[in-house]
Parts: structure tokens; C-alpha cells; sequence
């Protein structure tokens, strides 16, 4: 039997991958710190060897889980709807147009000997041109139903201002060609491109004018292009797009209309004429 015993473990040795020459290196016991470094190098050499495999797994199943994350995102942007491809031609469209059409954006452009008549002409649908002269206007004035129509006037100039750079600083929408509003820009806070405040103070006035006073026919014609003249010398000067125009007028006409809904009547008007220049007395 200890004969049998011994014939079978010199055959289990025989046939054991250990003890092949190859793999003699594993059945010695460690010795030194040489051999640990050296293996361990191997190891490591090895870990290296295997990191960007690793990695680029890692990176894969990243993007997988993003794709499976965000599949809305991916559609929008792969197959877009048809809304966003109309608006975004219309806008590209509408820049398109308005640098064409900005020949007086400077004085090497194809109009630019008509600059300066151009900017007198946006100058007269100015706020502060039509603040100052309404003023003065209301100054000199001795009768009560001008001295009315004036003060209505002038609240619908303050509340076309106030609306106008209201929205500019909501949208912040830069114009055709960048440029950087002037001083009396900045007076009136028409910083930014959308809406056009000229656009939209002209179709009030002319609106406002049409219907307060008594013109002849000749005379309506002349307000009516004025006010479109005005709001295109802003496009022929590179202030503005086409849509930021057509926006401002239709601007202009809503603060029309709410104005005819809060007309203020002749004693009001009277009150607040003499509360601002400091001869009101309620009590005499």
C-alpha cells in the first residue's frame, strides 16, 4: 500500500502544471525584497498594461448611460421640429436682409455720403427730441384742450420709453452690426436693437397726432411716411433688423391704444400742470 501511495503522488506530481520548467519561478517561497519589487513590478507593469482597456471601457459605458440619459435632447438635435427650422430661417433670413440693407452704417458703405441726413432724420423720432418738445410746447401753451393733449402726449412719451427699455434689457438683442449706442442713445436707454424705440415712438406719435388733430389730407400723408421713414433710417444705419422695426411699430399703436383707454381728463391734467410747477393751492 505506502508503494501504491507513493507511485500515485509521483504521478499527480508528473502531471501538475506547477512542476513544468516554465512555471518552477512559482513554487519558490519568497526570498528577498528584490523578488517581491520584481513581481510586484510585473504586477504592476501588468495592471498598467491592462488601465486603458479599462478605461476605455469605462468611457464607453459613460456615453451609453449619457445617450440613455438624455434621448429627448438627442432627437431635438438630430431631427429638429419643424417650428425651429422656420424660426431659424426666418431669423437668418432677417439678418440677412438687414445687412443689405444697412448702406448707411458707415461712411465707407455704399450710402454712406447720405449718413448725416439719414441720422437727422432718426434724430426727429428721438425720445429725448420729442420729450424736450413737448415740454416746451406744454410751457407755451394757454389753452385747456391743448394743454390736455399735451400732457397726454407727454405720459405716452414717458411710458414708450419706459416699455421700450424694458424689453431691450429682457431681450438684449444686439443689432445687425454691433455698433455702440451714441450718447443721446444712452439718455434714453435705447441700448439694445429689439425693439426699435424710433420704430415704435414714431407709430405712437403719428397715431396720436392723426387722431388729436385736425390735418389736411396732404399733411396726414406727410405723418404717416414720416413715421415709416424714421423707423427705416434706423435699418439704413445699421441700428437695427427689419423685425426689430415692424416690432416697433406694432409696439407704438398698443401704447396708442392704452392711452386712449387712460386718457386723462382736463382737470387732471390741470392738477398735475400745476402740481409740477408749484402753484397748486388746495386749500385757497
Amino acid at each position: 500500500m505506502p508503494a501504491g501511495a507513493s507511485a500515485r503522488s509521483r504521478a499527480r506530481e508528473r502531471n501538475s502544471v506547477l512542476g513544468r520548467p516554465e512555471f518552477m519561478s512559482l513554487n519558490q517561497p519568497l526570498r528577498a525584497s528584490g523578488g517581491s519589487e520584481g513581481r510586484g513590478g510585473s504586477r504592476r507593469a501588468g495592471a498598467v498594461k491592462h488601465q486603458p482597456s479599462e478605461e476605455a471601457s469605462d468611457a464607453g459605458s459613460k456615453d451609453r448611460r449619457e445617450s440613455s440619459k438624455m434621448p429627448e435632447e438627442d432627437c431635438m438635435q438630430l431631427n429638429p421640429s419643424f417650428r425651429g427650422i422656420a424660426i431659424n430661417s426666418l431669423l437668418a433670413i432677417d439678418i440677412c436682409l438687414s445687412k443689405r440693407m444697412g448702406v448707411c452704417a458707415s461712411t465707407t458703405s455704399s450710402w454712406g455720403g447720405c449718413r448725416s441726413i439719414v441720422n437727422l432724420l432718426a434724430l426727429t423720432g428721438h425720445g429725448i427730441t420729442w420729450i424736450v418738445g413737448t415740454i416746451v410746447c406744454l410751457t407755451r401753451s394757454n389753452t385747456l384742450a391743448g394743454q390736455e393733449v399735451l400732457v397726454n402726449l407727454l405720459l405716452a412719451l414717458l411710458v414708450d420709453v419706459m416699455t421700450v427699455a424694458g424689453v431691450q434689457r429682457l431681450v438684449k438683442r444686439k443689432g445687425p452690426w454691433e455698433m455702440s449706442p451714441g450718447f443721446l442713445d444712452c439718455v434714453a436707454m435705447d441700448m439694445y436693437s429689439f425693439p426699435a424705440a424710433h420704430a415704435s415712438r414714431a407709430a405712437m406719435v403719428s397715431k396720436f397726432l392723426l387722431s388729436h388733430l385736425v390735418l389736411a389730407v396732404p399733411l396726414r400723408i406727410l405723418l404717416v411716411l414720416w413715421a415709416f421713414l424714421v423707423g427705416l433710417s434706423r435699418v439704413l444705419l445699421g441700428r437695427h433688423h427689419l423685425t426689430d422695426m415692424v416690432c416697433g411699430f406694432a409696439l407704438g399703436l398698443f401704447h396708442f391704444s392704452l392711452m386712449e383707454t387712460v386718457w386723462l381728463s382736463s382737470n387732471t391734467c390741470q392738477a398735475l400742470i400745476s402740481f409740477s410747477t408749484l402753484s397748486w393751492s388746495p386749500f385757497f
